[in-house]
């Protein structure tokens, strides 16, 4: 972009990562009013705020644009100088992610394992909803996303990793309890169930689509990590829909039974990343989706 300067990014990255203008000056190592300077030299080239002046710093949706370019860069530039500058100090290259929980407890970290041991990498992995992660793309947080969307983004591919299937469970104890009369869409209400946080409905869709029913939990126990429904449900604080792919020996062991055996919610994962990728971010996504395409169940 001609007549742009990479150093007035530079300086709305270090904002927005330290909170402040004069932490970021201390970064930098320059002055608190070098900073503000290089700020309003960004937004007269851009003709708009990048900033939006409150306690803390908030970036604009132009300025998150101009972030996300310059983390693309900087990825460049760490993966391309040391080649031609003959520098083998190997400097670590950061990467951000954004992932759905259920994916970072299940195949996620196998995926990214064999490149993080053979490249010096740094993972940034930032967990959000599914239906939210994209937004994170979008904004220029990170350089890829796991999202339920298949509609790409513009400069982006969406690439099919597979169905993640989800079964509604409980343990052999809560199921005695609460079902003694058999499972019905009153049932499930009247019982405690378990979620990923508030805005999670998971549970509800399931009943909805499997027995017509819109329920309305009087208690939702929310528990902030896929890996605490699981735990949530062995223990029998409630039930919850959990991918198949989590619980197979607990299922297999008798420690949970499927509370409505047959029926699930198949959910669809995309792996968004830029149309132009070479090197780490290359092979990142490769082996993301060779991972995947293995370990999810494929749609016909």
């Amino acid at each position: 972009m001609r007549g742009l300067d990479y150093r007035w990014i530079e300086a709305l990255d270090e904002i927005i990562a330290q909170r402040s203008f004069e932490k970021a000056a201390d970064v930098l190592c320059i002055s608190q009013s070098a900073v503000s300077q290089r700020i309003k030299q960004l937004e007269k080239w851009l003709a708009q705020p990048v900033l939006v002046r409150e306690q803390p710093p908030r970036v604009t949706p132009a300025g998150q644009k101009l972030l996300g370019l310059y983390r693309q860069v900087c990825i460049l530039e760490q993966e391309i100088l040391p080649d031609l500058s003959g520098d083998d100090s190997d400097k670590t290259v950061s990467v951000s992610i954004a992932t759905n929980a259920d994916s970072l407890a299940t195949w996620l970290i196998p995926a990214l394992a064999p490149l993080v041991e053979q490249s010096n990498i740094q993972l940034n992995l930032l967990v959000d909803d599914e239906h939210r992660t994209i937004e994170k793309l979008k904004n220029g947080e990170v350089v890829a996303a796991i999202s339920q969307s298949a509609k790409s983004i513009p400069g982006c591919e969406a690439v099919l990793l597979g169905d993640m299937p989800y079964l509604c469970v409980c343990a052999p104890g809560f199921y005695q309890r609460y079902f003694p009369a058999g499972v019905s869409g009153a049932a499930l209400e009247s019982a405690p169930s378990i979620a990923f946080d508030p805005n999670d409905y998971v549970n509800e869709r399931f009943v909805r689509k499997s027995l017509g029913y819109e329920m309305q939990s009087p208690v939702k126990h929310s528990v902030g990590s896929s890996e605490a429904c699981v735990k949530g449900a062995l223990a029998g604080i409630g039930f919850a829909m959990i991918p198949e792919i989590q619980i197979r020996a607990e299922l297999e062991q008798g420690l949970l039974v499927e509370i409505l055996p047959g029926m699930r919610i198949d959910q669809k994962l995309y792996w968004h990343h830029w149309q132009l990728e070479s090197g780490i971010l290359k092979r990142l996504s490769r082996d993301i989706i060779r991972v995947a395409q293995r370990v999810l169940p494929q749609s016909i």
